[in-house]
């Protein structure tokens, strides 16, 4: 048989064993009995089939590793892969750009296992329809992590609900003066986000909420320039949409001469690395990184094996860390 033409899933399928059992042979991982290591060995020779140095590769797309949550999530997703004979390579590239699609091409090309999209294009309203064309037409699985491609599988923080945590949390330290540093318009987690804001302010009974969210970049400057505007809107408390943006948020209230949180609150999202080691630590929502990591990779492994999966978005429930950067409402002036 042309080795052009023999796919892992051929292998599988004749020595009866699943994808995941194929790939730990072919990249030589323990978890198999050397009755079926030998039996998928044969099999392999009797098609011809060649070891590849990019088979069992997972390219993980990433919209760069400057944010630490980013870089703590492809770790995850590689150490939730890795027990199934599968390595994650890790693709920044800035999303919906020409060098994610230049990266599912290669992955391809080079005959990669899947793909996982993680916080990348997937999370645009709008993005370059090639890239879905080039996984669909070659069959190359692939799942998301925090936002869907329609008709796709993806394993999401709840936004919304992030949303109504941090809005609750300040609410019962006192704050009704709330704004937010969201991301920007078409991105989907910052979308849902405003819309969870927009809905527990209501629900509050808080009016003018929608002149208290600023639209920016999911960086420190990002949230430095919005909160700069809302701290002009006299905000006692700040949600930033990312931790960068709630350390710019922080830079920009301490340049007015105010403290954190005595004169003004933040609350960050995601909980990176070392959020705790901030001046103060900063009180933040945690994204539920091991337990999305698990989901993907189990979803990849079924896809992989020839199992039914179901399309759709699955929600998982973020939760308050609170720490220093959060405190109750401050005192009039005169009475302090």
């Amino acid at each position: 048989m042309d080795q052009d033409k023999v796919k892992i899933s051929e292998v599988a399928g004749i020595a009866g064993v699943s994808i995941a059992t194929v790939s730990r042979v072919i990249n030589r991982k323990g978890g198999v009995s050397q009755k079926t290591r030998q039996e998928v060995e044969r099999v392999m020779v009797e098609l011809g089939y060649e070891r590849s140095s990019t088979e069992g590769v997972v390219g993980v797309i990433t919209p760069g590793l400057a944010a630490p949550i980013f870089g703590y999530m492809a770790e995850r997703i590689g150490l939730a892969l890795a027990p199934h004979g599968l390595r994650a390579l890790i693709c920044p590239a800035v999303p919906g750009g020409v060098q994610e699609r230049d990266y599912v091409k290669s992955l391809i090309d080079l005959g990669a296992t899947a793909v996982v999209f993680c916080s990348a294009s997937n999370t645009l309203e709008t993005f370059d329809p090639e890239v879905l064309h080039l996984l669909n037409t070659r069959g190359m699985p692939y799942v998301c992590l925090n936002g869907a491609f329609d008709g796709a599988s993806a394993f999401s923080s709840d936004d919304a609900y992030a949303a109504e945590l941090s809005v609750r949390h300040l609410h019962q330290l006192g704050h009704r003066r709330i704004g937010m540093a969201a991301g920007p318009v078409g991105n989907r987690p910052a979308d849902r986000r405003v819309e969870g804001f927009h809905a527990v302010m209501d629900k509050l009974g808080i009016t003018g909420a929608e002149d208290l969210v600023v639209r920016q970049t999911y960086s420190v400057e990002g949230g430095q320039f919005a909160a700069e505007r809302l701290l002009t809107l006299d905000v006692t408390a700040v949600i930033a949409c990312s931790d960068q943006m709630a350390l710019g948020a922080i830079r920009a209230i301490r340049r007015r001469g105010l403290d954190v949180p005595d004169d003004v609150s933040v609350i960050g999202y995601d909980d990176g690395p070392l959020m705790e080691f901030t001046d103060p630590p900063l009180t933040t929502i945690r994204q539920p990184v091991e337990r999305l990591a698990t989901e993907v990779a189990r979803h990849l492994i079924s896809q992989l094996s020839g199992r039914e999966v179901p399309a759709g978005e699955l929600l998982f429930q973020p939760e308050v860390v609170v720490r220093g950067t959060t405190g109750p409402h401050p005192r009039p002036a005169a009475a302090r």
